[in-house]
């Protein structure tokens, strides 16, 4: 099968969704955002882009702190709310029950099952972007989507983003062991 040139849009294969949580003048502002990553292990550090039109970089820089929530497949239709309207012009916490963690700083979601407090480590700035880089402080999840103390992907049934669909997915069952399967390729 020959290989066909597409459109370079494609690349932005599915990403899981969130919804980032800051104070913006003191109070809670939500934005949902795809572009996240873990970036570095000890610390744990992750990583957000935002465009630097968004009214959450500012609060971000003022308060130090961002969470980034990770919503469920049954939070559809508010998730891609935040994507949709600035905090400019709505107030999108009413939407939410609100909490804080240990520092106090980063506004959270309770509906979300499952969510990360972190705190600002540096901003890089890009062409068009602002890669926010926070350590991760606490995390938090109700116990209903844990399997053995650990995040069960089956109960928290998470968003992922399909840029080039304009489309909202959710996962698929486990196809292998992480870190375990390629071990059969290995020649001794």
């Amino acid at each position: 099968m020959d290989k066909v040139r597409i459109n370079s849009e494609t690349i932005l294969y599915p990403m899981p969704c969130s919804i980032v949580g800051t104070l913006v003048e003191k109070k809670p502002n939500y934005l949902a955002v795809a572009w996240f990553s873990m970036v570095n292990f000890k610390p744990l550090w992750i990583a957000i882009a935002l465009n630097k039109v968004h009214y959450s970089n500012g609060g971000i820089k003022e308060s130090g702190a961002f969470s980034v929530n990770i919503p469920s497949a049954d939070m559809v239709v508010v998730t891609d709310y935040c994507g949709i309207v600035s905090g400019r012009k709505y107030d999108k916490s009413k939407e939410f029950e609100t909490f804080y963690g240990e520092s106090g700083d980063a506004p959270m979601i309770k509906e979300c099952p499952y969510n990360i407090e972190c705190r600002l480590i540096n901003v890089v700035d890009l062409p068009s972007n602002e890669l926010f880089i926070g350590e991760v402080l606490t995390v938090y999840s109700d116990e209903r989507y844990l399997t053995e103390g650990v995040p069960d992907m089956k109960k928290v049934n998470p968003l992922v983003l399909s840029m080039p669909e304009r489309s909202y997915l959710t996962l698929g069952g486990r196809v292998a062991a992480a870190w375990e399967t390629g071990g059969r390729l290995v020649r001794k």
